[in-house]
């Protein structure tokens, strides 16, 4: 820490910080190898690290919530009430943050009867007489009820916003008020709803401000209520006993009985030990080592490894001749099973260079039924890698390397060596992301046969949520640390590539990647048992594959000429837009900075503004904001078209042509097959699901999409509302089953139904509205959500879907069975057995748990959808291999399968691939539809 002489006291409100911290992880929350909801106390642990390395304090001090009630309570009975039940992940957070605190030697502070803000509000004006600047730490907006000189409010970064440091201007300017005491009688007036304060119903914080600047205070406001006009004037009278309460309530008191302590509260050296333990128990690795390293206690009486890694294995008595310092791995409890690859092994890594030692490799490879490999190139593009080395495993800590040269020539000389045993069909493969290996094998001339065991696949089947790098897995599994990649090319601009590291380096590096990936199998096997997910792996995961590197290997062919032409187009659309909102704004502007929209529209130009304002005091101006006032004020409509048309320049039509390989001419899109929980696949580089097709400008793009030559045709076969299809058949429910039996379409019969109107007689409104429904129903959205789309009031929203549900009682009875079953079993599984594991179905937080009922009502039905085009993408592919078709999968994208075609073979194959869908998963109580066109374009054949 600083050896400053200033006097900083930061006291932090603990249970704030903790659940902000919990929060900011809610959609990918943190889980260790036990199982265990870390996010809070990362979150928490990282907050408290931030402030300690970037803000010097001298003094610190960490406030926590008494349990039960406190004061408030006495004056209030409703005072919070109606809070969500605390997350249970919470409830595990609060020991082990106490425990961090311990090791940081930082003072917990706990008053009975009184809330944390009390506690701090009393410390900091104790604080500020002593001649401290104190900074309360809390995203809590009451606090700034507490500033003055030297107390400020410190809001920690969040999303990337940076650090928010509040003083009495800054108070003064973000409320509109005189003096930041004033913020008890805003509080007062427009209430509180986190804690349940109620305030003057129908006054908010504009005309609470206003009385406030004219009256002083609440009670200045009474003592001129003659003055106060209409509606405002009788809602103060009405509430007059509430607003009193409410100021009450709202008050802070710092007259806490508890007392400020110079010595306490100073920051002494940690208990490294203690931090040791606690930090493996939660495995934090990276901020651990960040945190402990830094320790000025180390230098002293704190023995570290050598390369300074908490988590490394203890060295041992290794010979000389064992590289890395004879690290160890250890034997996984979690994963123990009885076979030497889990054993305690020294690390036996060898580089084989000549001509002789590469034979004596693959003679003992070819002994081999199940080996490890990997490759070391100098992109993470496989498409336009080039080789630097393939590193090979079978036992545990023994680990081969072979370097390859740089000239492409003796380089394919060397792989063609290697490639009947990579090609070989009866031996097993196993590796860490083996698509990418295989492209990069494959443009060498070595496709890779056999069976395919991939240690990434396997764990996203088990751990779909989870993160799945070799790094993360290896410390989860094997308790190491693998060799980080920067140690070796370094980082930023002056980053090398592989190729540019010497050999002799390289080889710890890359035989390391073989070794731990071929012990990951050995650990993620019987757990992939266990989990009754092998079938799942072995019929669909690992023969899609092969599948995928043929995709991305074949690439898809872009018109860069017309892509240059439309950016041409869309340029001149934007000046035109441009032109127009300055002239409607009167001044000129920044269209592309939200702030000064936001200043525009709803402060020069007096646009009614719906939303609250930014912790920055902004006005908000997304889309959703946007959208409320575009029907009626022209200028936000050009607005968000402007955005659109600049968002579709940037992204895409720009952007595209940037991404053509220059060595195939073609774009080579990378189809991710373990991102999505749900089994859908994804695309990056670029990302294809989202070219946008609702606006005719998005859909153009998809015209840059072209066939290999004249001589082929875009060929897309799309499945027709499969996912309704899919619910219908999961569901069995009669109404949806008879209405896809009849060949009806499915929205309006549903519009029939629920309306109870003959087909015949359904508008265009209604069946809009039965669509959204559906729509709404398939992914668990509730009345809010339709509300929002169809614009209509909560109470007719409830009654739609009430309705709905009365008439298709087998999908309600179905929606009701999955949650139910999810409740039981901790988790939503599909038709073919994948699994997505829901830990807050049976929370006690009705968010976190509304949330993962959602997941388990959409998950049987989104997951079918993904296993079935994925089966169909594999019976593709086989099928045009054994027929010699020239034809080539090029896209998949949500439903949607794209071929680049000849023209002679159409005929031939549009049949075969619509009918290798439509019975990828066979004896549905419903009919499947694929759709297909033609065209010499993506728009035209979509």
């Amino acid at each position: 820490m600083s050896d400053t002489t200033e006097k900083k006291l930061f006291l932090l409100d603990g249970h704030a910080l903790v659940y902000r911290a919990h929060f900011a992880f809610i959609n990918r929350p943190l889980i260790n190898s036990k199982g265990i909801n870390t996010s809070a106390m990362m979150g928490f642990t990282r907050t408290l690290w931030d402030l300690m390395k970037n803000q010097n304090p001298t003094h610190l001090a960490v406030v926590f919530d008494p349990d039960g009630p406190t004061f408030r309570n006495e004056l209030a009975a409703d005072y919070k009430a109606g809070r969500e039940e605390q997350p249970e992940d919470i409830g595990v957070a609060f020991p082990y943050i106490h425990q961090i605190l311990q090791g940081f030697n930082i003072p917990v502070i706990i008053i009975p009867n009184f809330e944390a803000d009390d506690v701090i509000g009393t410390l900091a004006k104790q604080a500020s007489k002593e001649g401290y600047e104190v900074y309360m730490v809390t995203p809590d907006k009451d606090y700034g009820q507490l500033v003055e000189d030297n107390i400020y409010m410190y809001k920690p970064s969040r999303m990337g916003n940076g650090i928010e440091i509040l003083g009495v201007e800054e108070i003064k300017k973000k409320w509109d008020i005189q003096e930041p005491i004033q913020v008890i009688d805003l509080l007062a007036l427009m209430g509180d709803k986190v804690d349940n304060i109620h305030g003057v119903p129908g006054i908010g914080p504009k005309t609470a401000a206003k009385f406030i600047n004219l009256y002083g205070s609440v009670e200045g406001i009474y003592e001129h209520i003659d003055e106060i006009k209409g509606k405002n004037r009788e809602r103060l009278i009405e509430h007059k006993a509430q607003a009193d309460l409410s100021k009450l309530l709202a008050t802070i008191d710092v007259n806490v009985p508890v007392q400020f302590s110079a010595e306490a509260y100073h920051i002494n050296e940690f208990d490294y030990e203690h931090l040791t333990d606690i930090f493996r128990d939660l495995e934090f690795r990276t901020i651990a080592n960040e945190i402990l390293n830094t320790n000025p206690a180390l230098e002293q009486n704190a023995p570290v490894s050598s390369q300074g890694d908490l988590f490394a294995q203890p060295t041992s008595n290794a010979p000389a001749s064992a590289q890395k310092g004879g690290k160890r791995f250890s034997k996984p409890a979690a994963h123990a099973i009885a076979d030497d690859h889990f054993e305690n092994t020294e690390q036996d890594y060898h580089k084989v260079e000549t001509s002789e030692e590469r034979a004596g490799l693959i003679k003992k490879l070819g002994e081999q039924k199940i080996y490890a490999f990997d490759t070391e190139t100098t992109s993470i593009d496989p498409t336009q890698a080039l080789l630097v080395g393939m590193s090979f495993s079978w036992a545990a800590g023994e680990a081969y390397y072979v370097p390859v040269p740089e000239d492409r020539a003796e380089c394919e000389a060397i792989v063609a060596e290697f490639a009947p045993l990579l090609a070989d069909p009866n031996t097993e493969k196993v590796g860490q992301n083996l698509k990418y290996d295989m492209i990069v094998l494959e443009r060498y001339g070595a496709p890779v046969g056999g069976t395919l065991l991939d240690t990434m696949v396997m764990h996203y089947l088990i751990h779909p949520d989870k993160r799945h790098s070799m790094d993360l897995l290896s410390e989860e599994y094997l308790n190491y640390k693998p060799i980080p990649i920067k140690e070796l090319i370094g980082t930023g601009k002056k980053q090398l590539t592989m190729r540019d590291v010497p050999v002799d380096k390289v080889v710890d590096y890359a035989c390391e990647d073989a070794d731990i990936t071929m012990r990951l199998y050995y650990a993620l096997w019987p757990e992939l048992e266990e989990e009754g997910l092998v079938e799942l792996y072995n019929t669909i995961e690992a023969p899609l594959i092969p599948v995928l590197v043929n995709i991305e290997l074949a690439g898809v062919n872009l018109d860069a000429k017309f892509l240059e032409d439309y950016s041409v187009v869309l340029t001149t659309q934007l000046k035109d837009i441009e032109k127009e909102i300055y002239a409607e704004a009167g001044s000129e502007f920044n269209i592309g900075s939200p702030k000064q929209i936001g200043e525009i529209l709803f402060g020069r130009m007096e646009i009614p503004y719906k939303g609250s304002k930014t912790k920055t005091g902004q006005f908000k101006t997304d889309e959703a904001t946007l959208q409320d006032v575009a029907v009626e004020f022209p200028i936000v409509k050009k607005i968000l078209k402007y955005r659109s048309l600049s968002k579709l320049l940037g992204t895409y039509v720009d952007a595209l042509p940037l991404l053509v390989n220059p060595e195939t001419g073609r774009i080579h899109s990378s189809f991710n097959q373990t991102i999505a929980a749900t089994g859908r696949l994804s695309s990056s580089n670029p990302n294809l699901q989202n070219i946008p097709m609702r606006t005719p400008e998005g859909a153009e793009i998809r015209k840059a999409f072209v066939p290999q030559d004249e001589d082929h045709v875009l060929l897309a076969s799309d499945y027709s509302q499969i996912e309704l299809r899919l619910v219908a058949a999961l569901s069995g429910d009669e109404g949806m089953v008879n209405a896809f039996n009849e060949g009806r379409d499915i929205h309006t019969a549903t519009a029939a139904i629920v309306f109870d109107v003959p087909f015949e007689e359904v508008d265009r409104t209604q069946r809009n509205q039965a669509k959204t429904i559906n729509f709404a129903i398939l992914y668990g959205a509730g009345s809010q959500r339709l509300m929002q789309e169809l614009e209509i009031s909560r109470q007719e929203a409830s009654d739609l879907i009430k309705n709905y549900y009365e008439r298709f009682a087998g999908l309600r009875e179905f929606m009701k069975t999955s949650v139910e079953t999810a409740k039981e079993e901790g988790y939503a599984m599909t038709l073919l057995g994948r699994k997505r594991t829901l830990r807050d179905i049976n929370s006690r937080s009705s968010m976190s748990r509304a949330l993962s009922e959602r997941m388990a009502m959409n998950t049987p039905i989104q997951g079918t959808a993904a296993d079935m085009i994925k089966i169909a993408m594999i019976r593709i592919d086989k099928a045009l291999r054994e027929g010699k078709f020239k034809t080539r999968m090029i896209l998949q994208v949500h439903d949607e399968l794209v071929f680049d075609t000849p023209k002679t073979e159409v005929d031939q194959v549009k049949p075969m691939i619509e009918r290798l869908m439509r019975e990828a998963i066979p004896n549905l109580s419903v009919p499947i539809v694929v759709e297909t066109d033609l065209g010499g374009n993506w728009l035209e054949a979509h």
